[in-house]
């Protein structure tokens, strides 16, 4: 299992890097640094999760199973993310920081490209997928 989620991992390790390395400029433009970092920490933990959801649902015969697993996990990310979303903006309040929301939810679509990818792999290793 620790191998698939390498990728999640470096993903993490670089997005961390460039946001701490970006922090003045992206702090200059208004973006707050902090929700950046902590959206990407979030959208690691849902991925690591959701992969190990489908991979367990791969190892079943029943190819149901695995086309659950991937809508479900759609549902828990989209989910969570929304939770969050509104969740900083009731804690907050009106001057929530748009631009950190749209940059993470660019982050989200970057974790799930990783995701399709890591899955299609984990897919293509089995016999008649």
């Amino acid at each position: 299992m620790i191998r698939i989620i390498y990728p999640l991992l470096a993903l993490f390790a670089i997005l961390s890097g460039a946001l701490v390395v970006f922090s003045s400029s992206l702090e200059r433009s208004g973006v707050d640094i902090t929700i950046l970092l902590a959206a990407n920490s979030l959208f690691l933990l849902l991925n690591i999760a959701t992969i190990a959801m489908q991979r367990k649902a791969l190892a079943n015969s029943n190819p149901n199973v695995f086309i659950r697993s991937v809508m479900g996990g759609m549902m828990i990310k989209m989910f969570a993310a929304a939770i969050a979303v509104l969740a900083y903006v009731v804690l907050v309040g009106p001057g929530y920081n748009k631009k950190a929301v749209f940059i993470s939810l660019f982050i989200y679509l970057l974790y799930l490209a990783l995701e399709v990818a890591i899955v299609t792999k984990l897919n293509n290793r089995k016999k008649n997928a």
